[in-house]
């Protein structure tokens, strides 16, 4: 439930970002019923976060990453039963996600 806002110049993509962190719930939701979590899940993205500016988009971070792997922003628009193309649907926010603990809001 905590806040976080990134601002454009922190943002690797420089879109900025305001977003929640998701209840254990919301995460099984995510990436079990909607989509793009359901398109992105197969390949280790899982869902942390939700978009509060009202894009659509969550944050995500790959099991496959191992400790310290990026924040991902998916855009949902770009992930669908058709599949996705990763260089169009998936955008790396911060390079380590542990640097999210840097934007908390009080």
């Amino acid at each position: 439930g905590k806040y976080f806002e990134i601002d454009e110049t922190d943002d690797k993509p420089g879109a900025g970002a305001d977003l929640k962190l998701l209840t254990p719930e919301q995460k099984l939701d995510e990436a079990t019923n909607c989509w793009s979590g359901i398109g992105v899940a197969p390949d280790g993205y899982v869902p942390v976060a939700s978009c509060l500016i009202g894009t659509g988009d969550y944050y995500y971070i790959n099991v496959n990453d191992g400790p310290g792997g990026p924040l991902y922003r998916i855009y949902h628009e770009a992930v669908g039963e058709h599949g996705y193309k990763a260089n169009e649907a998936v955008a790396v926010v911060l390079s380590n996600y542990e640097r999210l603990l840097e934007y908390v809001e009080p």
